[in-house]
């Protein structure tokens, strides 16, 4: 079991047993990176018994191999652990869930809180969280129910908002309160799309949230976060595919050069510094909108209080180790510069990840 100086890492799908090629080719990707950047530590390694042999190339790591999902595991053995750091998503709230158990077994984690993964996985919560703070698209919140009310409620708010700019067709974006990586998002063009029976995708009960639709480059700031503080480290241009009005995340281009960076990079510094518990790696989508007239050349989607994507890609350029940085609290002694640029791509069941 842990010892001591040992430090407890995982990632949740392959400590849980998942096995979803599309996704598994991305988690092992972040997986090693993050054990390659703390190779000067010694690490207690999570996994399923069925991948416990893809780490048996690192000399630092000590594997743990379990037979249930890493949840169950948690709450039988969190307690033998004094540190971790981790990889999960929001899905079905297992980010929060993974952090408040590891928060109520006493293990210091160099990650965000739970209260920090809360706000931040629940978009609502985030918009009012950091309303006054920075530019983000107009939102509401609502649940489907089964009698269709919602529709209504939906072109009523549709109406409201068009009426403030009556010569601007207004479209609108549908997202699930909680969701990961543009997963079932709906983009309504024409509020009569409304007729489509979104109840295939959101079934009753389903809390959503409903924005304006910003036509413009969907990009994303890492940073990392520490005592409050948060640094920039990249602009990353994001691959969104968009089919049949449906949106789907399958990779992005770092670092993304534009005119807006500064104002990228202010706007997730300051989202991130208000919401209380952001730790370690954190990613920030936003829009930089093509639309010339308007006040706002970026807006703020969603935080993300995790490990992200990019990562994998930064930690092939940056000049610094982002986990050791990380694990060593020492965010203010960086100095950033990236050397070179990465693409990453979903390209079927692997992520490619090239530099370009």
């Amino acid at each position: 079991m842990s010892t001591n100086d040992s430090i407890l890492l995982f990632e949740y799908f392959t400590a849980s047993g998942e096995k979803d090629k599309c996704i598994i080719s991305e988690a092992e990707a972040m997986l090693f990176g993050l054990i390659e950047d703390l190779s000067d530590y010694n690490l207690d390694v999570v996994l399923n018994e069925s991948y416990g042999s893809i780490v048996s190339k690192y000399d630092n790591v000590n594997p743990i191999l379990i037979e249930t999902d890493i949840i169950s595991w948690l709450k039988d053995n969190a307690c033998n652990f004094d540190k971790a750091i981790f990889i999960a998503a929001e899905n079905n709230n297992n980010l929060y869930n993974i952090t408040k158990i590891l928060e109520e077994n006493n293990v210091f984690i160099y990650t965000s809180s739970s209260e920090a993964c809360l706000i931040s996985s629940d978009k609502s919560l985030t918009y009012e969280s950091i309303s006054n703070d920075v530019p983000q698209p107009r939102t509401f919140r609502f649940k489907i129910d089964s009698k269709g009310y919602w529709k209504r409620a939906i072109t009523n708010l549709h109406e409201k908002w068009q009426a403030e700019d009556p010569l601007t067709p207004l479209k609108l974006i549908i997202k699930p309160l909680i969701g990961v990586d543009c997963e079932d998002i709906v983009i309504i063009e024409d509020i009569n799309d409304l007729s489509y029976d979104l109840e295939e995708i959101f079934p009753p009960e389903s809390r959503i949230i409903v924005q304006e639709f910003i036509e413009g480059s969907d990009v994303s700031v890492s940073l990392i976060c520490h005592n409050g503080k948060a640094t920039p480290i990249s602009l990353n241009k994001q691959f969104v595919e968009l089919k049949n009005d449906k949106g789907t995340y399958i990779g992005g281009k770092l670092p993304f050069k534009s005119e807006y960076k500064r104002d990228a990079f202010e706007i997730a510094k300051k989202a991130c510094e208000s919401v209380e518990g952001l730790n370690g790696f954190v990613g920030v989508d936003l829009i930089i909108s093509s639309d010339e007239k308007d006040i706002h050349p970026v807006y703020l989607l969603e935080v993300n209080s995790r490990f992200t994507t990019p990562y994998v890609g930064l930690r092939k350029i940056a000049n610094f180790n982002i986990a050791k940085t990380i694990i060593e609290g020492n965010i203010e002694e960086i100095d950033v510069s990236l050397d070179g640029e990465v693409e990453f791509k979903k390209q079927g069941n692997n992520l490619d990840i090239r530099r370009i």
